[in-house]
């Protein structure tokens, strides 16, 4: 069998957690299986769905590197087009209603919607499920004319069957049953001759050769009726594999409370593509040694749709943000600076580093690679090379002017300004020895010297390592910052 896969969002908003892992783990399915992924936009939600929205999945998709082998801007003409209201455009969902109408599996519905739902409302009242009760559906010709003549539009609805059950396998659930009493005529085609989701995905399922679809479980609902379809046209169903859902720490399903839900925001964050991949792979799938770090195509060459579990699978934020310092981490010092640089000019930051030199960025975001936890982190570390001395309150009172360090502090800073002109090796080994040395020549302890220096030339006393950090920033710009220091606290 032919592996062919699909991925079909809503354009009606942003393209959230959710989308993205059913995404992947159809992506991975096919790649996996060298089998085929398919993009589809599934916009027949006319008040809701926009050219923007499609947009926004399409660049987080590319984004994520989540690259379809069929799709938008790679449509192969056999399965074309691969946008619903285009497929409408062109009937193709016509003629399958008029197949099932002709075959009395569909009917005609006249009823208004406030006719159904009190409908819905009296079987809630009499404690039955809250469904149609079919009043359209053996209409003879006459009736439906004088319906017509009231200036009534149809609706199309699916005749369901009203005895029996529906059944399948799963791959992920399981054996999977529905009784058929407690479905009811659903709606195939609105008045406006726009198809719903239930016999759009149906059609387009059989026309574009998908042997699998994998998706999240709150479409389990939505399965037997589709399988119900398949059957009165006489067609075999694809392989269903319904996902766990994704819950947040609290135990409900992940929403805005939670944090971010959109892809984008995480990019906006500082989070890594292939970091998130990796985190999402692991919501709802696990390898048997339970394997958490995936580099390279190991994603792929590990997933098997059997190890996908049907418990709901919970997001943990600190968990993402591990996983990307770990990212980061196993990146080269230049990857990083082009992964920060991307994310500077996609969050349309580029005056915060306008006059920042390229050459010293590199070199600083390389003594701070291994704090970096967000690509977002990497100004709050690096900022104090390129800006004019700026002094942290607690830093000065901490360390530059205590009752104990003061006197010391001013000794370190004036004989560092004395003799650091005629340091020739400016490397931070021979930094680092004149540090000692002078720390022991002056009897003072490695901190009482390292500290006020630290204080000195950045302002803070956390940051990179102190002789790497005057290293990068050059003789001329360390002197320079002790004797601003020196003027402003020691005169």
């Amino acid at each position: 069998m032919s592996i062919r896969v699909r991925f079909a969002p809503s354009p009606t908003g942003d393209l959230h957690i959710g989308g993205v892992r059913t995404a992947l783990f159809n992506y991975l399915y096919a790649k996996k299986e060298k089998g085929t992924f398919i993009l589809r936009i599934e916009d027949t939600d006319e008040a809701r769905s926009t050219e923007a929205s499609t947009g926004i999945i399409i660049n987080a998709m590319k984004w994520l590197k989540l690259n379809w082998d069929e799709g938008p801007g790679n449509e192969l003409e056999k399965y074309a087009p691969y946008y619903q209201m285009k497929r409408k455009e062109q009937g193709i969902y016509q003629k399958y209603i008029d197949i099932l109408l002709e075959k009395g599996y569909a009917y005609k519905c006249y009823c208004t919607p406030e006719e159904v739902e009190k409908m819905r409302e009296q079987a809630r009242l009499a404690k039955q499920p809250p469904k149609y009760n079919g009043h359209c559906a053996n209409l003879t010709k006459e009736q439906q004319e004088e319906y017509e003549k009231q200036g009534r539009t149809a609706v199309i609805r699916f005749r369901m069957p009203k005895e029996g059950k529906i059944e399948f396998d799963d791959v992920v659930r399981g054996h999977v049953s529905f009784e058929n009493a407690l479905l009811d005529d659903f709606v195939l085609m609105k008045a406006n001759g726009v198809p719903t989701y239930n016999f759009a995905c149906v059609i387009d399922d059989h026309l574009m050769e998908m042997s699998h679809v994998i998706r999240g479980d709150d479409h389990i609902s939505n399965t037997p009726r589709q399988i119900h379809i398949f059957k009165a046209l006489g067609w075999e169903p694809p392989v269903f594999a319904h996902l766990s859902m994704i819950l947040g720490s609290d135990g409900a399903r992940l929403s805005k409370r939670h944090g971010h839900t959109s892809v984008l925001e995480y990019r906006k964050e500082g989070y890594l593509q292939d970091a998130l991949i990796n985190y999402l792979a692991l919501l709802g799938w696990s390898t048997e040694d339970s394997q958490q770090l995936f580099f390279g195509n190991s994603l792929i060459e590990n997933f098997s749709l059997d190890r996908c579990n049907s418990s709901p699978a919970t997001f943990d934020p600190s968990k993402l943000l591990w996983m990307n310092g770990e990212y980061i981490r196993s990146k080269s010092d230049q990857e990083i600076y082009d992964l920060f640089i991307d994310w500077i000019e996609y969050t349309n930051q580029q005056d915060l580093i306008k006059d920042w030199d390229r050459e010293l960025l590199k070199k600083a975001i390389s003594l701070e690679h291994e704090k970096i936890k967000l690509l977002k982190d990497i100004p709050g570390l690096v900022d104090f090379f390129f800006k004019e001395l700026s002094f942290d309150e607690q830093a000065v009172s901490k360390v530059l002017l205590s009752e104990t360090k003061k006197d010391s502090s001013k000794v370190v800073l004036e004989e560092t300004l004395k003799r650091l002109p005629n340091q020739q090796d400016f490397s931070p080994e021979a930094l680092e020895k004149y540090a000692r040395d002078l720390a022991v020549e002056l009897g003072f302890s490695n901190g009482k010297v390292f500290h006020p220096i630290r204080v000195a030339i950045s302002g803070r006393t956390q940051g990179p390592s102190l002789f790497h950090m005057m290293e990068v920033m050059g003789k001329d710009e360390v002197l320079k910052r002790i004797q601003i220091t020196i003027d402003k606290f020691f005169k």
